[in-house]
Formats: C-alpha cells, structure tokens, sequence
C-alpha cells in the first residue's frame, strides 16, 4: 500500500502529464534519497541559495540562479525584481508600486491560466499586466505602442497554454526590448530545453522543477547576473511568502544534475503511446494514434478520438469513468469538448499503460 493510500486517499494513475493537480512529478529514487538528507541536517539558506544559483547557471548557460517554490513564484519574484531592484525600501513596499516604473507588457494571447491567472503571479510582484493586440493576432506594431517610460519588462510565455498562431516571436520581443533598453521575462515553466532561451537573449527565464526536469514542488530562474541579484533580494519581500524549503532546493538540484546527464526520451515515449494506441484502436467507436506536443516540444502522446454515436459515450463521460475507477485515471483533457482526449505516457509507471487499456475495455464491455 502506497503512502497516500495509507492517508486514506485514492491510487492515482497519471496519464495527465507533469501537472500540478497530480503532484507534479513522481522523483526518482536518487532525488528522493537527496530530499531525505536535506531534510535531517541544517544549512544557512542564503548559502544555499547563492551555490543553487551558480549550479542553475551551469546548467542553463545563464550568469547565475534562483531557486524558486514554483514557475508561478518565479514569475511574481521576476517581476518584483525588475521594478524593485535591490533597494530594500522598494522591495518591501511591494506589491505596492504605484509610482514606479511598473508596466508588464505580454501579447494578449499569452494571459493565460495555468491553474492560476498569470496575470495575478504579475500583480503579487508589483507588475500591472498590459496586453498587447488581440487574443490570436498580434503585431508588433501593437508590442511597440504599448511601451513606454513606464514599462519594467516584457513577457513572453512559451507553453501550450498560450496561443500558437497570430503571436510575435520571442525573436522580435528580444529585438523590442534591446531597442527600448527594457528586460525580458521568458515563462518556460515546461519547457524541456534549458538553454536555449537564455542564449537567444533573454534576461530572466523561468522552469519548473516539477515539470520536465522530473524533480520536486520547486523551480527556478536563471539569466542575467544583475536581474538574478535582484531576484534574490526578493526573499526579503514578496518572496518570503513563496519561500522554498532546503529539501526542495537539495532535489530540484538532484534532479537537475540528472536530468543535464540524461539523453532524450522522445523515442521510449513515442513506442508507449503507439502500444497504448494499437490496444484502444481495438475498441468500436475509438480511434488512437500518436501526435507531438502542440507546443512542439519533443513529447509523444496517444490521441484518442471518441465517435459517441458508435462508442455510445462521450469524451466527457470517458472522462468521468476512468476518474471514478480504482484506482483513478486522469487523461489530458483540453480538447474534450471536442471528442478528443490524450494519453501522455511520460508520468506512467511500469506496466500502468496495460491498466488503462484494461480499464477501457472494461468501461467498453458495459457501454450502454
């Protein structure tokens, strides 16, 4: 019996992804046992910190790191660090920042909501959100308009959350914010290359820990050496309330370290969503096959595709069967409206994509 079971809660089976919602990620075993030490000893946490720092930056490319409690708390300390600095008189009047330059600028299609508003993780810093151009067509021209003396920052959100057509690069926000001398926040959370956003030029990147790096509640910034300072300086301010604990910092760095050595996993994925595709293409009414992440990133997942006239379900109803099974079964849900679920094989534990296709079967052969 797992430990969450022990509490008295349901077994859990994450077809889903890395999402909050579910815990994240499962650590390895490695990351575990680093947690575990981290927790029975002690440490000065602003030591902590600093060496976290130069150990993200040599993971990322970047001038130094911050650890942070989450990609969300990565966000309101990167905001409060480009309107307050280092200035401790600042930095504790934050989130009050009337006065000071204190304009966020991101493309209307990149507001999105993670679990949470992203536009609320830029107010708890201090920032006030301002979209530019429309929900699925931006120009840069209408990037342009908006910046002013009072402008801190840009902001560019690289995930599937955001819109994918009608946006401007992060190219010509580079551009935009070398030509007006105003930093750029990338939001990478979930990104799985650590390096690539900081070597196109961006000041301040933000990852999750728990996403695809594989490690604990936790994440991190990296990028410019001045910003980072600032960052830091943040933990006496806004970010004392987004602090994040030496266990944490101890398995986001254990996992990191594993996951610079580890080669791509594109291909095991791939071979699982295709097995998990070849057994529901077996049942009336579905129709699975294997598709790349929208955001294009290397990551396979099975989409299945429920025809409700023959299959005699719904997607929504799929959906609440496999949920309210023993144990559980969460799929990828955002096309849903649409007929279309995905199955994402990354989170799986061995032998669990045997047990969703059983668990299909078996919703099948009591289908109405």
């Amino acid at each position: 019996m797992g430990i969450y079971q022990q509490l008295g809660l349901k077994q859990v089976i994450n077809a889903s992804g890395k999402m909050t919602a579910l815990g994240g990620s499962a650590v390895h075993p490695e990351v575990a046992r680093a947690m575990g030490e981290a927790a029975m000893d002690y440490v000065e946490i602003s030591e902590l910190i600093e060496k976290a720092g130069k150990l993200i930056a040599e993971a990322t490319g970047g001038e130094d790191g911050c650890p942070t409690a989450g990609a969300g708390a990565g966000i309101a300390i990167s905001v409060a660090a480009v309107i307050a600095g280092t200035d401790l008189r600042l930095i504790e009047r934050l989130p009050d920042s009337a006065g000071l330059k204190n304009k966020i600028i991101l493309q209307k299609g990149h507001a999105v909501h993670f679990g949470a508003s992203l536009r609320q993780m830029v107010a708890l810093g201090g920032g006030q959100a301002i979209e530019a151009g429309h929900a699925n067509h931006v120009e840069e021209a209408h990037l342009r308009a908006e910046i002013d003396e009072q402008t801190a920052a840009l902001l560019f959100v690289q995930s599937h959350h955001a819109v994918q057509k009608g946006m401007q690069s992060l190219e010509t926000m580079i551009q935009l914010g070398r030509d007006h001398k105003v930093p750029v926040i990338v939001d990478a959370a979930a990104e799985e290359d650590l390096r690539r956003y900081v070597a196109m030029g961006a000041d301040l990147v933000i990852y999750s820990g728990g996403k695809a790096i594989g490690g604990p509640t936790s994440g991190f910034i990296t990028g410019r050496k001045d910003l980072i300072e600032a960052c830091r300086a943040q933990y006496k301010g806004v970010g004392r309330a987004m602090k994040t604990g030496k266990e944490a910092i101890v398995g986001l760095l254990s996992a990191l370290a594993r996951y610079s050595q580890a080669t791509g996993h594109g291909g095991e994925w791939r071979d699982r969503a295709e097995r998990l595709a070849q057994e529901l293409n077996q049942l009336p009414g579905l129709s699975a096959s294997v598709v790349k992440d929208e955001a294009g990133r290397d990551i396979y997942r099975t989409q299945v595709r429920i025809d409700e006239r023959e299959s005699g379900y719904s997607a929504k109803e799929v959906i609440r069967l496999l949920e309210k099974g023993d144990p559980a079964i969460f799929t990828r849900n955002h096309y849903a409206n649409t007929g279309v679920i995905f199955l994402d094989p990354r989170p799986l534990h061995e032998g669990q994509e045997k047990v969703i296709a059983a668990r299909f079967k078996e919703i099948w052969d009591n289908r109405k």
